[in-house]
This record gives structure tokens, C-alpha cells and sequence, in this order.
């Protein structure tokens, strides 16, 4: 899996509260170009959040499903955007006080995107992920989701 971490100037609950509203997952996964519903229950295992991915006209629309979750400390996906595949996504935050370290793991699973070579594949997901994790520190230190 690709493996990304950055350490935050947040407190873990201030990064969690912006993880655990689904309405902002455009605003901070990179790729990910507007949200169109979020289950009541998210993000609990088992919901879902609909999602597009793309930039316009060229926008698919897809979901992804929490697979499992440690409330506060880590949230794992199946994250879709056929006909491109799925992909298995780990994020977890390592508490630290006035900060946190944030990882993010992620691996394709299903599709096309699973026949890219591993040697190819991870270094993509890796600058994808390390701007993820900008996006998602900024929108912490912003004061999203609270």
C-alpha cells in the first residue's frame, strides 16, 4: 500500500471533526469534485458517502463505504470511481496533544487501476495523498466541521 503521514498543528479532535463530516470530503480528498448525499449514519461501518469524481463535463459518479471505524482514531474505506475501480483506504491519527499525526494508507483493490504496476501506481497515489493531507491539516486549523 502507499503510505503517507504528516503531522498536524491540530489536535486530533479538530481533524477528526472535519473526517467525520462527509459534506466536506470534496473540500479535502483530492479528486473527489462535489458530494451529493452522505448517509445519515456516517461514518459508521456500513455507510455510504455518494461522491463524484472528476472535473466537469468528465464527472463520474460513484460512492464509497466505511468498512470499518474507530471513532476518532481511524477510518477505513472502499473508496469506487468506476471505471477506474476501487481502492481500500486506511486514514488513522496518531493523538499527540496540541497535534496529531495523520497516515494515510491506500492501495487499488478492483479494476483497472489494480492492473497499473505497483512501482507505477504508488508513487501516484503518493502525491495524491500528500496533497489530501494538506487540504485536510488546512480545513483542521480552519475550524471545518466543528
Amino acid at each position: 500500500m502507499s503510505t503517507v503521514s504528516r503531522v498536524f498543528n491540530s489536535p486530533a479532535e479538530d481533524v477528526w471533526k472535519v473526517i467525520a463530516n462527509g459534506w466536506l470530503y470534496s473540500g479535502w480528498v483530492v479528486g473527489a469534485s462535489r458530494i451529493r448525499a452522505v448517509d445519515a449514519h456516517w461514518p459508521e461501518a456500513g455507510s455510504r458517502l455518494h461522491h463524484s469524481v472528476g472535473a466537469w463535463p468528465l464527472v463520474i459518479d460513484d460512492s464509497s463505504r466505511v468498512t470499518a471505524v474507530e471513532p476518532g482514531r481511524s477510518l477505513e474505506l472502499v473508496a469506487r470511481g468506476w471505471p477506474l475501480g476501487e481502492a481500500k483506504v486506511l486514514i488513522t491519527l496518531e493523538d499527540m496533544g496540541t497535534q496529531c499525526r495523520v497516515t494515510i494508507a491506500e492501495d487499488a483493490i478492483r479494476g483497472p487501476g489494480k492492473l497499473v504496476p505497483k512501482a507505477v501506481r504508488d508513487p501516484l497515489i503518493d502525491v495524491r495523498n500528500k496533497e489530501t493531507l494538506k487540504r485536510l491539516e488546512l480545513m483542521a486549523a480552519g475550524g471545518a466541521g466543528s
